[in-house]
């Protein structure tokens, strides 16, 4: 017996079958787009792995305000420091839940700690990679009134005094701190290394003369305003708001740090929630208002999306393993 069909319609089977795979896909893809735009129902809690009232407080301000007007959710800075801002950032890739309403800052420190302990998370398996955000340039800095005004003389006077000269750095294991030990032994000097636990605390020590070198990014406030005076940059260029104060790798040490920053979120995020918060922050981070605070603290803009910044910390852990091993660090 043969099967009617309305006068002009003749389906092949395998083309009824494809036209319910297509449907499905149309339906998945639908509910994609609307679970996304459902996105968000509730504030949006933005960890950050550092103390209040330092430089990413004055930097991330603006930008999650814009991208809270976007989502109409607010943007909650929630700050956790310890352990140089890894601890934080940490917690995110051993969250069970992934709803988009828990993000992280990373940088290149969460992304070297696997080579410099056992830890229980992997960065390149337990995030959910959201968007690059800005690069961080990092300075070597002292008081207005220190007698140090080049880095040669600070050199010199290290030389003459083993191990006298502070020098303080956000954590005991940022490249920041692996860059100041790798100068030292660059010169022949030896260095007293300090550990703070965010920028606003260390300044307070530079400025008070309890700490005699600050070797970390955020300085260009300070340096603007003529409380501390910029010896070198750990940049490839010299930096345009500060055009004589020359790179570490003019003064003869072929250093350049690069480490920049984003936003991530706990592993396994909704696709569409993970496009939804990539668009937002993008867009942001390409806004007038943090493109004005990444100039005013001599960071550079590096806005790019969740793949990008994915292959970056691939790329960047490999880097990492090499850097450690070139300076003879020994896992704990």
């Amino acid at each position: 017996m043969t099967r009617w069909s309305p006068p002009g319609i003749h389906m092949h089977p395998l083309s009824r079958r494809r036209l319910l795979v297509a449907s499905a896909g149309f339906i998945g893809t639908a509910a994609l787009a609307q679970t996304g735009a459902a996105f968000p129902a509730k504030p949006v809690t933005l960890v950050m792995p550092f103390p209040p009232g330092g430089m990413f407080d004055a930097v991330l301000r603006p930008l999650v305000n814009d991208v809270a007007q976007q989502l109409g959710q607010p943007v909650v800075l929630l700050h956790k420091p310890g352990a140089g801002g890894v601890t934080a950032t940490a917690g995110i890739a051993t969250m069970t839940e992934s709803d988009g309403y828990t993000l992280g800052l990373m940088h290149n420190s969460v992304i070297r700690q696997p080579h410099m302990t056992k830890v229980a998370w992997d960065p390149l398996r337990d995030f959910t990679y959201i968007s690059g955000l800005a690069g961080l340039t990092t300075g070597i800095v002292v008081a207005a009134d220190a007698p140090w005004k080049t880095l040669a003389d600070l050199i010199a006077d290290a030389k003459a005094r083993p191990g006298k000269i502070s020098w303080g750095n956000v954590g005991a294991t940022s490249v920041n701190r692996i860059y100041a030990e790798r100068l030292g032994k660059a010169a022949g000097v030896q260095f007293n290394f300090v550990p703070f636990k965010g920028g606003s605390e260390a300044f307070t020590a530079l400025l008070g003369r309890h700490l005699d070198v600050y070797g970390d990014p955020g300085f260009g406030a300070m340096a603007q305003s003529g409380k501390v005076r910029v010896l070198a940059s750990f940049t490839e260029q010299r930096l345009r708001r500060w055009p004589a104060v020359p790179t570490v790798k003019e003064a003869g040490y072929d250093l350049v740090i690069q480490s920049p920053f984003g936003i991530v979120a706990p592993k396994n995020l909704d696709p569409a929630i993970a496009a939804r918060l990539q668009a937002a922050f993008l867009k942001a981070a390409q806004g007038p208002e943090f493109t004005k605070q990444v100039s005013d603290y001599d960071l550079y803009p590096w806005a790019i999306d969740g793949a990008a910044f994915r292959g970056y910390a691939q790329a960047q852990f490999a880097r990492e393993k090499q850097m450690l091993d070139e300076v003879g660090f020994k896992p704990e």
